[in-house]
C-alpha cells in the first residue's frame, strides 16, 4: 500500500515572497495591539506548572520550547510571511488581541514538545482549542515549504567530510550514514480501523525510516507508510533504496583495502535491514571471527547514532511519543518531517538541549528486534573485506606501538618512558571484547 497522498493545498497556492522577491509582508497597525509580552505572561503562569522547570529564564525557555531565544527567533523568521496576524481576519486571544508571529510559533512549538492536548496548551497560552489547532497546522504547513533546506542529501563536498568525520571517530571507512526506523502509534476510529496499519504488535502506527550523519543530522527520512510494514520493506519502497539501486546515491569515491578490495561507498543498519553493496549490517551466528568481531563493534557504535537520534527526536518532540487520538492520517506525515525538521534546525545553530529529553527506554519500546535474511552476494564480499581491512589497521597499529616502544626505551633515550603514550592504543586492540550479537 502506497502511503497516503496529503490533500492538496489551496489557501497558499504559488506564495512564495522569499523566491519572487515581493516585499515582506506589513506588521500589523499599531491600532490593533499585539500580544508581544506572551513570553513573560506564559511563564509567570507556568513556572510553578511542575517540579522539573527552571527558575533560570533562559533554560525555562528551553524547558518548554526545547530551543534557545535565539533559535526560536530564527524560526520566527522563517515562517514570519506566513503567520504574521492581520486584522481584521487576525487570530486573537482571550483580551482582544492580535497573535503576534513569536507567540503562534510558541503555541505550535509547546504543542509539539509536550504533546499535551490542544485545551491544555490553550489554557497555558489563554487561547481556545479551536486557536491551537489552528495556529499549529498554520506553522506545520509554513515549515514544511520554507526549512526544507534543512534537511536534504548532503552535496559532494559535504559528503567527503562526513564520511572523513564517520573514519576518524568510528573507523570505519567510506562511510555515509546510518539507518533506523521507528513507530508512530495512533489511535483511529472505527471506520478507518484498517489491518494496513495494524503493526506486529497489535498497535495502529505509522512508519519513520530515517538516516543519520555523524552529529545525528537527519539526511533522508520516510514516512507516511503504514507500521504493519517490515523494515526490510519500507526501505525497499523508499526512494532511497530506487536511488541507490539505480546509482545515483552512495556512487561516491571508491576506496581500496589493504588487499585491494574496493569499498564502496555505504551506510550501515541493523539486522532487520538486508545486507547489500551499499547496506551494510553486523556478523551474526556462530563462528564470528576476531575481524569480525572488531567490525561488529564499530558498526555498533555508528548504528548506535541512528537509534539515539530516533530516542532524541521523540523524547524532544513528545508529540511523537504520545499516542496520537484519532489523528489525520493525510496531515500526519507533516507533522513527522516538521519534527525532523526541528531537530536539525537545532543542529544546525548549534543550539544545545536540556538534559534528560531523550527518551530513557528505546525509540521502540515493546517492539521485538527485526531480522532480514536476505544477504546480497556482492554485499558480503564487500562486508568481509571491510572487516580484514579494519582487523589489519588494528595489528598495523599494535605493531608500530611496539616498535616505537622498543625505540623509545633502547639506549638512545636512556631518561624518557613513552609507554603511558602508546598503552592506551595497546590496551583498546588487545582488551576490546566482541560485542553482544542480537
Amino acid at each position: 500500500m502506497a502511503p497516503l497522498k496529503k490533500l492538496k493545498k489551496t489557501k497558499r497556492k504559488a506564495k512564495d515572497f522569499s523566491k519572487c522577491g515581493k516585499p515582506s509582508v506589513p506588521k500589523p497597525q499599531e491600532s490593533q495591539q499585539t500580544d508581544n509580552d506572551w513570553w513573560y505572561s506564559f511563564w509567570h503562569k507556568n513556572s510553578d506548572s511542575g517540579p522539573g522547570v527552571p527558575l533560570d529564564e533562559d533554560e525555562a525557555f528551553k524547558h518548554f520550547f526545547r530551543v534557545s531565544k535565539t533559535t526560536f527567533e530564527y524560526i520566527c523568521s522563517i515562517v514570519r510571511q506566513d503567520l504574521v496576524s492581520r486584522p481584521p481576519s487576525g487570530l486573537i486571544n482571550i483580551e482582544g488581541r492580535l497573535l503576534s508571529v513569536e507567540k503562534q510559533v510558541a503555541i505550535a512549538m509547546r504543542r509539539l514538545a509536550s504533546g499535551e492536548a490542544q485545551v491544555s496548551v490553550g489554557g497555558a497560552f489563554g487561547v481556545g482549542q479551536s486557536t491551537v489547532s489552528q495556529v499549529t497546522w498554520r506553522f506545520i504547513e509554513s515549515m514544511e515549504e520554507r526549512a526544507r533546506h534543512h534537511l536534504s542529501w548532503p552535496e559532494t563536498e559535504r559528503m567527503e567530510q562526513i564520511k572523513s568525520k564517520f573514519e576518524t571517530i568510528f573507523g570505519l571507512p567510506n562511510c555515509c550514514g546510518a539507518i533506523d526506523a521507528t513507530h508512530i502509534i495512533m489511535t483511529l476510529p472505527a471506520v478507518e480501523s484498517s489491518h494496513d496499519w495494524c503493526d506486529q504488535e497489535s498497535n495502529y502506527s505509522m512508519f519513520l525510516q530515517v538516516i543519520v550523519d555523524h552529529e545525528m543530522r537527519f539526511l533522508d527520512v520516510v514516512t507516511g507508510w503504514p507500521g504493519s510494514m517490515t523494515m526490510s520493506r519500507l526501505l525497499k519502497c523508499s526512494g532511497f533504496y530506487k536511488l541507490c539501486e539505480s546509482g545515483s546515491r552512495l556512487n561516491g569515491t571508491v576506496k581500496l583495502s589493504a588487499e585491494g578490495a574496493e569499498i564502496r561507498e555505504y551506510i550501515v543498519g541493523d539486522s532487520a535491514y538486508p545486507l547489500l553493496p551499499w547496506l551494510m549490517i553486523p556478523f551474526v551466528g556462530k563462528g564470528v571471527s576476531a575481524s569480525m568481531s572488531v567490525f561488529n563493534e564499530k558498526h555498533k557504535a555508528v548504528n548506535l547514532l541512528a537509534t539515539s537520534a530516533l530516542s532524541q527526536l521523540k523524547g524532544v518532540w513528545r508529540i511523537l511519543s504520545k499516542v496520537m487520538w484519532r489523528p489525520d492520517k493525510h496531515k500526519l506525515p507533516s507533522i513527522i518531517l516538521v519534527c525532523c525538521l526541528l531537530h536539525n534546525i537545532i543542529i544546525d545553530c548549534g543550539d544545545s538541549l536540556l538534559p534528560g529529553l531523550m527518551l530513557s527506554d528505546h525509540h521502540d519500546t515493546g517492539y521485538k528486534a527485526q531480522n532480514c535474511q536476505q544477504m546480497d552476494s556482492n554485499g558480503q564480499a564487500m562486508r568481509v573485506s571491510l572487516s580484514r581491512d579494519l582487523h589489519l589497521d588494528i595489528f598495523d597499529g599494535i605493531t608500530l606501538a611496539n616498535h616505537l616502544l622498543l625505540g623509545f626505551n633502547s639506549t638512545n633515550h636512556p631518561f624518557v618512558d613513552h609507554r603511558d603514550i602508546f598503552d592506551g592504543i595497546i590496551i583498546s586492540c588487545m582488551d576490546s571484547t566482541p560485542p553482544t550479537i542480537f
